[in-house]
C-alpha cells in the first residue's frame, strides 16, 4: 500500500473552478477534423451522434486543440447599452437585510421611478426578490433613474430604460455553450496530483471520484498507476470559459478493476450514472461517510483498545480527519438517535430499510437540520469530525450493522439502486455505445503514446 492517501490542503482549492490548461483536445477521429455532433436535449436523455470509428484503425494521437481564453477574432462585444448611456452611473451591491425601498432612500433616488418600475409586472417579477451580492447597475439624472440593470441569473439580464412617465423593459439573453473536452490520467502519488497533470481542475477531480465513491474507497483504495479517463463538458459565455460542466462519461481502474459509468438524463431532467449494461452505479450506502480522510484503525475483532489497552472488538472503521470535516449520511434513512452515548461522545444512528442501521462516533457537533425522527438523504451533511467521547485523536467512528450484527463497513456487500427505467433502456443503451467508443478512442491514443512504467 503505498501511501497516497490526499492530502487535506487540496480540499481547500477544490471550489476555485479554472480552465483547462493541457490536455484539452477534442476527441479527433484519424481521418476526420470535426469529431463531434453533439446534441444535448431534453428528451429521452442526452442524445449524441458520433462519427463512425474503424475498431482496426491504427491509434493516431490528435493534434491539441488548446481551449482558447481570450474572445474568437470574428468575435465583437456587444456595447453595453448602460455603460453607453447618458446620465451618472451608479453601481449597488445589495446587502443583508436591503430592499429596493431602502436603497433608493439611501442614495437619494426618487421613489415615484421605483414605484413606475414595480408597476410593470415583468420588472416587478425580477425586482422584488433581493439577494446579498445582487448588483444593480442604474443610470441617473440627479435624483432621477433613467436606466436600470440587473443580472437575474447566468443567462438573462433584466434592462429598464426611461420611456416618457414609465420605462420600457427587457430581458436579455446570453446563451451558454458547451464543449465537449476529455482528459486521461495515470495516478503516481494522488489522485489530485494526476488530476493536475491531466489539466483538470480539483472539482472535476471531486465529482469523478464522487461517482465512483460506492465501489472504490478513495482514503484506502488508491494505488499506484490507477488510471482515469474522463469525458466532459466545458461551459463558455460570448467566446469565454466560465467553468467544467457535466461528466458524461468515465472510466476508473482501481488495482486492475476497471469500472465504467455515463450519465444518463430522463425526461424529468433528472441525472444519474449507470454501467454500460444500464445498471446503477450509485448503491444503497456510500464505503465512507467523509471525503479523503485517512483509514486509521479497520475493521478488527481482536483490536487492542487504545485508551485501555485490552483486547475488545473495533467493530467499525475509524477515519481520521481535520476537527470539522463534514461526515454524510452513507444512505438514506431515519435519524433513531441523536446525542451523547458513553465512549461514543456525540453520536448518530442512522436506521435504513433492511434492517440497517449505521453509526456515527466522536462527532464535534451536530449539524442544525438533523434531529431525532428526522429523514435524510444519502450524502446528507448529519455532523462534523471531532474527538469526543473516549478517543486519543479527532476522527469519525463508522459502524455498519444488519439485524444488530456489526459488519465491516469496507467489505459487507452494498444492496444495488434501481436500475434504468425499462421505458429509457434502448435509449441509453444506444448512447452508451457511442460515448463507450469515444472512451476506448482516446485511451488506445492516450496509453500509446505514454512513458514505459517504472518498475
Amino acid at each position: 500500500m503505498l501511501g497516497l492517501g490526499l492530502p487535506f490542503v487540496a480540499l481547500a482549492a477544490i471550489l476555485i473552478l479554472r480552465p483547462v490548461q493541457n490536455e484539452t483536445t477534442l476527441i479527433v477521429h484519424p481521418t476526420q477534423l470535426d469529431p463531434f455532433d453533439v446534441t444535448i436535449g431534453s428528451g429521452n436523455g442526452t442524445n449524441l451522434t458520433a462519427v463512425a470509428i474503424d475498431p482496426s484503425a491504427d491509434p493516431i494521437a490528435p493534434e491539441p486543440v488548446a481551449a482558447p481564453t481570450t474572445l474568437p477574432p470574428t468575435f465583437v462585444a456587444a456595447e453595453d447599452p448602460v455603460a453607453s448611456s447618458p446620465g451618472r452611473p451608479l453601481t449597488v451591491t445589495v446587502k443583508s437585510g436591503d430592499s429596493l425601498d431602502r436603497i433608493f432612500g439611501k442614495n437619494g433616488l426618487d421613489r415615484a421611478d421605483l414605484a413606475a418600475m414595480l408597476r410593470l409586472k415583468e420588472a416587478s417579477e425580477h425586482l422584488r426578490l433581493l439577494r446579498p451580492g445582487d448588483r444593480l447597475d442604474l443610470r441617473l439624472d440627479g435624483a432621477s433613474v433613467i436606466g436600470l440593470r440587473r443580472e437575474i441569473d447566468e443567462t438573462r439580464t433584466l434592462v429598464l430604460s426611461r420611456d416618457g412617465d414609465s420605462y420600457a423593459v427587457s430581458v436579455e439573453e446570453r446563451p451558454l455553450n458547451t464543449e465537449l473536452r476529455h482528459a486521461f490520467g495515470r495516478i503516481s502519488t494522488s489522485l489530485f496530483e494526476a488530476g493536475k497533470e491531466a489539466g483538470i481542475s480539483d472539482a472535476l477531480i471531486m465529482n469523478l471520484a464522487g461517482i465512483f465513491a460506492w465501489d472504490i474507497d478513495f482514503a484506502l483504495d488508491i494505488r499506484k498507476n490507477d488510471e482515469f479517463l474522463v469525458l466532459y463538458e466545458e461551459v463558455w459565455q460570448d467566446g469565454q470559459y466560465l467553468r467544467d460542466g457535466k461528466i458524461l462519461a468515465a472510466e476508473f481502474v482501481n488495482n486492475g478493476k476497471n469500472f465504467r459509468a455515463i450519465r444518463y438524463e430522463t425526461e424529468g431532467g433528472r441525472g444519474d450514472y449507470f454501467t454500460p449494461e444500464g445498471r446503477s452505479v450509485r448503491k444503497a450506502f456510500i464505503r465512507a461517510p467523509v471525503d479523503f480522510a485517512r483509514v486509521s484503525s479497520n475493521f478488527n475483532p481482536r483490536r487492542l483498545h487504545p485508551v485501555l489497552k485490552i483486547r475488545r472488538p473495533h467493530n467499525g472503521v475509524d477515519y481520521a480527519a481535520p476537527t470539522g470535516t463534514i461526515i454524510k449520511a452513507a444512505g438514506d434513512g431515519k435519524v433513531i438517535f441523536r446525542g451523547k452515548k458513553g465512549g461514543y461522545g456525540n453520536c448518530v444512528i442512522i436506521q435504513h430499510g433492511g434492517n440497517i442501521t449505521t453509526l456515527y462516533a466522536h462527532m464535534s457537533r451536530f449539524a442544525k437540520s438533523v434531529t431525532v425522527g428526522k429523514r435524510v438523504r444519502q450524502g446528507q451533511t448529519i455532523g462534523y469530525v471531532g474527538a469526543t467521547g473516549m478517543v486519543t485523536a479527532a476522527h469519525l467512528h463508522y459502524e455498519y450493522r444488519v439485524n444488530g450484527v456489526h459488519r465491516n463497513p469496507r467489505t459487507v456487500k452494498l444492496p444495488e439502486a434501481e436500475p434504468i427505467p425499462m421505458e429509457y433502456r434502448q435509449d441509453f443503451l444506444q448512447m452508451s455505445s457511442q460515448l463507450l467508443s469515444q472512451l476506448d478512442l482516446v485511451k488506445r491514443q492516450k496509453v500509446a503514446v505514454l512513458p514505459a512504467e517504472k518498475p
